[in-house]
C-alpha cells in the first residue's frame, strides 16, 4: 500500500493541510485563515477539520503518520510551544502532545523554518546535496540548516533563526525586540518600509503616486517600467541580503543557499545582485556557492512538514526504508 502522510503548516495568516506521498507530490490541499485570536483550542480544532476534509477521500491505513510545521520559539524536543508572537495564547503551551490527543498517527512537530529546510532538501532544489542553508524571506527572515546530510536542530530544536544574528550595532528595532537583525533589515518588511519612507521624500519617482499603499510588488513593478528609485530600492535589498547570505555561507559552507518566502517571487531581479556581492565580499573558497530559488515555492514547509514523517519511518529498526531514493 502506497505511504501518505499529512502535512500541516500553522502560519500566522493561514492554516494549511496537504496530503504528500513518498515522492514529495501533493495529493490533495486544504487552507483557510488562522484564527489568530481564537487560542490553542480553536486553531486546534482547524487543523483537525482540515486534515479530516483530507482523509475522507483516502484510505487512513495509509497515512503513515502526521507532521506540523509551526512558527517559534518551539522546544521541538519537549514539544512545547514557549511563545508563539503571532498566535493568541501559545505560550509554554504543550502543542505535540495536544496534537497527539487529537490524531491516532503519529506527531511530528518542527519549527518552520526547518521544515522548508527538510522540504528543499528531500524534494526541491536542493536534493542531492550535503550541506544546504534556507532562508525564507517574507514577512520576517527565517531558515533552516542541513549539514552533512543531517537536519542541524541544536538545542531544545531551536537552531537557525538566522534572521536574529546581529548585522548593524544598535540598529533598527526588530520585532524580536532586539536592535540590528538580519529580519530587521532584509525582510519583505523593511523592504517595503523603506520603500514607503523613500517614496514620501522623492519627487521624482512613481511610487506611491496613486494614493494607495506601497508593497513590494509595487516595487518591483515600478523597477521593470524604468523607475530609478525602485531600482535603487531592489539593488540595496539585494546587497543586504548578500550580506547576511555572505555571512551564513562563511559560518555553515554549504553545498547551495536556497531562498525561498515571498521576496523569492523576485528571485530573477535580486539574485545578480546577491550573488555579486558574495562573488565580491566571500572568503576565496566560498565566493562559488549558488543561490537558487525554492523549488517547492510556497509548499517549502508544508511538504517539509509531511517529509518529518518518512524520515522518522526510515530509521525505525523494524521499518522499510520509505525514503529509498530520497536520502
Amino acid at each position: 500500500m502506497q505511504q501518505i502522510a499529512i502535512g500541516i503548516d500553522l502560519g500566522g495568516t493561514q492554516v494549511r493541510a496537504a496530503l504528500v506521498d513518498e515522492k514529495g507530490s501533493l495529493i490533495a490541499r486544504r487552507e483557510e485563515l488562522t484564527d489568530v485570536d481564537g487560542g490553542p483550542d480553536r486553531i486546534l480544532s482547524q487543523i483537525r477539520a482540515l486534515s479530516d476534509e483530507l482523509l475522507a477521500a483516502v484510505n487512513p491505513a495509509g497515512v503513515a503518520g502526521i507532521g506540523v510545521s509551526a512558527p517559534g520559539p518551539i522546544d521541538t524536543v519537549s514539544g512545547i510551544a514557549t511563545s508563539i508572537p503571532t498566535l493568541s495564547g501559545f505560550v509554554d503551551f504543550p502543542l505535540r502532545a495536544e496534537l497527539q490527543q487529537r490524531f491516532p498517527f503519529p506527531v511530528s512537530l518542527e519549527h518552520d523554518g526547518i521544515a522548508a529546510a527538510i522540504g528543499e532538501w528531500t524534494f526541491g532544489a536542493g536534493r542531492g546535496v550535503e550541506n544546504l542553508i534556507y532562508v525564507t524571506v517574507s514577512t520576517g527572515i527565517g531558515g533552516g540548516v542541513i549539514a552533512d546530510g543531517r537536519v542541524l536542530r541544536g538545542r531544545k530544536g531551536m537552531a537557525a533563526h538566522i534572521g536574529h544574528m546581529s548585522v548593524v550595532p544598535d540598529g533598527e528595532l526588530c520585532p524580536c525586540g532586539n536592535r540590528g537583525c538580519f529580519e530587521a533589515y532584509g525582510s519583505g518588511t523593511a523592504f517595503t518600509r523603506r520603500a514607503r519612507a523613500r517614496a514620501a521624500e522623492c519627487s521624482e519617482t512613481t511610487l506611491g503616486r496613486s494614493g494607495d499603499d506601497i508593497h513590494s510588488r509595487d516595487v518591483f513593478a515600478a523597477a521593470r517600467a524604468g523607475d530609478a528609485l525602485s531600482n535603487a530600492l531592489i539593488d540595496e535589498e539585494a546587497e543586504i541580503l548578500g550580506r547576511g547570505f555572505t555571512s551564513l555561507i562563511h559560518i555553515f559552507s554549504p553545498d547551495m543557499l536556497v531562498m525561498g518566502g515571498g521576496l523569492s517571487n523576485e528571485f530573477d531581479r535580486l539574485q545578480p545582485g546577491i550573488q555579486a556581492y558574495i562573488a565580491q565580499r566571500a572568503m576565496p573558497g566560498f565566493k562559488d556557492v549558488r543561490i537558487v530559488r525554492a523549488a517547492l515555492g510556497q509548499n517549502s514547509g508544508l511538504i517539509g512538514a509531511a517529509a518529518l514523517v518518512f524520515l522518522a519511518e526510515s530509521v525505525r529498526p523494524d521499518a522499510p526504508s520509505l525514503v529509498a531514493g530520497l536520502r
